[in-house]
């Protein structure tokens, strides 16, 4: 685990786990998570979180900067949207 800095709110906690053959990366904010595509986008729904998905990124800044490619409803109802950038989704998610 460590501190991903976002400018325009400060820090997040992000979870990097280096696996076999591909990076398990999420970074928590205060009302949702950015996650790679090993987490399930049914899952979260399933349990109301506000998440969005990133895929092919392998550290924190592919995930700051790679376009959002699935989001929850609850995300969704917080404004994210599909294509914007995992860190505008992440200053929504703080």
């Amino acid at each position: 685990m460590e501190s991903v800095e976002i400018e325009a709110v400060g820090s997040a906690t992000g979870v990097h786990v280096k696996l076999p053959n591909a990076d398990f990366l999420l970074i928590l904010g205060s009302k949702g998570y950015i996650m790679c595509g090993y987490l399930n986008m049914a899952t979260a729904e399933k349990k109301g979180d506000a998440a969005a998905m990133v895929t092919g990124v392998s550290s924190f800044a592919d995930v700051l900067a790679a376009k959002i490619a699935a989001v929850s409803s609850k995300g969704k109802e917080l404004g994210i949207t599909e294509g914007m950038t995992g860190k505008d989704a992440l200053v929504i998610l703080s």
